[in-house]
């Protein structure tokens, strides 16, 4: 699809009300900050794998509800830049599994990219690859 026929449809740029949304984003994003917190200084100070696994799970569990909400409120979520950082952050942490000797690298990594496109200005976090200008504005919470 054209990204003028994509931003004509009305679900694609329209933000969805969700009552209490700042607050379940505030609690995800903090248990999210929490849970990666302890992967990483798992893997940091050298602990088994097996018992990072609840760390992982966490951090897993609480981004994907951070995403299933940030789809629900914002359909254009994945293509603005801050879902596009989203997916490079889950690249990175999946390569874990595959490259283990880099993996401090490669949280290292994804916590950079994190902390850069959460706090980036809107002109840049709201910029729709597919749309080439912002859409959606900044969002609350």
């Amino acid at each position: 699809m054209e990204p003028d026929l994509l931003s004509s449809l009305p679900w694609w740029e329209t933000k969805r009300p969700l009552p209490g949304a700042r607050v379940m984003r505030i609690s995800l994003r903090t248990a999210h900050l929490l849970a990666f917190a302890a992967l990483y200084g798992g893997h940091v100070y050298g602990v088994a794998a097996a018992e990072l696994r609840p760390a992982l799970l966490a951090t897993v569990a609480t981004g994907v509800a951070l995403m299933g909400l940030e789809l629900y409120r914002t359909p254009v979520w994945p293509v603005q830049v801050r879902g596009l950082a989203t997916f490079l952050k889950l690249a990175l942490v999946a390569a874990v599994a595959v490259y283990w000797p880099w993996r401090l690298w490669f949280l290292t990594a994804a916590a950079i990219i994190g902390g850069i496109s959460s706090h980036m200005p809107g002109q840049f976090r709201y910029f729709s690859v597919l749309h080439g200008r912002v859409v959606g504005g900044q969002e609350g919470g």
